[in-house]
């Protein structure tokens, strides 16, 4: 093995919202939910799965986790054909909260540093972009903060900012899932240049006020008119957040994502937190009231983080395995 190689290694990245409104497939922040991914050399390859949220993934080599590891290996040209892999996380599947995004960083991370990080970061950004297919969540999910991403097929660039110091954010978290494959088949092929101009401005406005910490601008800095019109037929109640958020002490709201989450953001000192989830809870869950789960995420300054770790995260985890 290289120099610098490790036996295990656990990897923490957070949970992002891609798009923000008008940046749809550039901008993400992160956010103060988790996920981890641990691996180590092993003799023969398995797979835990750890904690009510990881439950349903393969459990052997046909997981993503472990072909993620074994692209990483194969571009610094070293074997690890059998793997000891664990995933425990705190973001929801397929709620637009960025899961995948997680477990490809985490994935990536873990294995570069397994075996000496020979890739420096902007190479596992590059890699996690062709995996994903845009950057919007990945890039705050190794980066942190805010991120203002491109990717082309080939190359993946990005800047990334520090969010606001009294920006926190709101989260509405529907009880059923979204695929992003259903909610990007609902988006039109084309659109008109005026849509266009509309989302270049609005998305332009929306980067130079993190840039600034210009909170008074975010309401109409998240106005979109390419995606979220056409995925709100999807998700009851996204239609009156947007429209009826910033009414009820929100500076401004957005699909999170492919939804069906949706994401406020909010000034940390307003008052009006109690009205903003009372909205919330009441437009989400629609006219039958279903199941809404509301959470306050901070942005996360920080993003892919790494460890060393005494213990087998499924052994320290084993108490929230149900």
């Amino acid at each position: 093995m290289p120099a610098g190689a490790r036996e295990r290694v656990r990897a923490r990245v957070p949970a992002t919202s891609a798009n923000l409104g008008p940046g749809f497939d550039a901008l993400g922040i992160a956010l103060s939910l988790y996920a981890w991914i641990e691996l180590a050399q092993a003799d023969t390859t398995t797979v835990s799965l750890v904690g009510a949220r990881s439950q349903g993934l393969p459990t052997d080599k046909s997981n993503l986790l472990y072909g993620i590891a074994q692209r990483v290996f194969d571009e610094a040209g070293v074997s690890v054909p059998e793997l000891d892999i664990a995933v425990y996380s705190d973001i929801p599947l397929a709620r637009g909260l960025g899961s995948s995004a997680a477990a490809i960083v985490g994935a990536l991370g873990a294995a570069n540093a397994l075996i000496g990080e020979p890739l420096p970061r902007d190479e596992l950004f590059r890699i996690a972009a062709s995996i994903e297919g845009h950057p919007d969540n990945v890039g705050p999910a190794l980066y942190g903060g805010f991120v203002a991403a491109t990717w082309d097929g080939e190359r993946a660039e990005h800047i990334r900012l520090d969010p606001p110091p009294r920006l926190t954010t709101l989260v509405a978290i529907p009880a059923y899932e979204l695929l992003t494959s259903k909610a990007r088949a609902a988006l039109p092929e084309q659109v008109s240049r005026a849509d266009a101009v509309f989302n270049l401005s609005r998305a332009a406005l929306l980067t130079a006020a993190f840039a600034a910490g210009r909170l008074d601008v975010l309401r109409g800095a998240m106005a979109d008119r390419i995606h979220q019109p056409y995925r709100a037929p999807l998700v009851p109640g996204l239609e009156r957040v947007l429209r009826e958020a910033a009414d009820h002490g929100a500076l401004g709201a957005a699909l999170s994502g492919a939804g069906p989450t949706a994401i406020a953001f909010v000034d940390d000192e307003a008052g009006r937190k109690a009205e903003l989830e009372a909205f919330m809870r009441e437009a989400m869950g629609g006219p039958e009231g279903g199941a809404v789960e509301l959470l306050w995420l901070a942005p996360s300054a920080i993003g892919l983080e790494l460890e060393t770790p005494a213990a087998r995260l499924a052994d320290e985890r084993r108490g929230d395995a149900s």
